[in-house]
């Protein structure tokens, strides 16, 4: 079993139907290979995302491969997170977190 097998990677061909179109709240991780603190939170993430499978989807974006997402979101630093529930983000954290904040973070945006 993949340590990722729940973090689905999309790009920008599929980001729409994969994120803005998902029944579940979707968390997104835009990242990229060379990027230290990336590496540091994708196990965090895709611990995350096997916890709460059913509940919450993850997803990640390379921005080196999905510029123009990225660009459409803003997206300066990374690692960025967004949280998109019913297609419209509903807040979004730069940086690397530990796992205790980003549930909190979660938890506490999609009440």
């Amino acid at each position: 079993m993949s340590e990722e097998e729940n973090v689905i990677a999309v790009g920008d061909d599929d980001f729409e139907a994969e994120v803005e179109h998902s029944e579940l709240p979707v968390l997104v991780d835009f990242y990229a290979d060379w990027c230290g603190p990336c590496k540091m939170v994708k196990p965090i993430i895709a611990e995350v995302a096997s916890e709460r499978a059913g509940k919450l989807k993850v997803c990640k974006v390379d921005v080196d491969k999905s510029q123009e997402t990225a660009a459409r979101f803003g997206v300066m630093s990374i690692p960025t997170l967004i949280l998109v529930k019913a297609g419209e983000v509903v807040d979004q954290k730069v940086g690397a977190v530990s796992k205790a904040n980003l549930l909190k973070w979660i938890d506490s945006k999609l009440v």
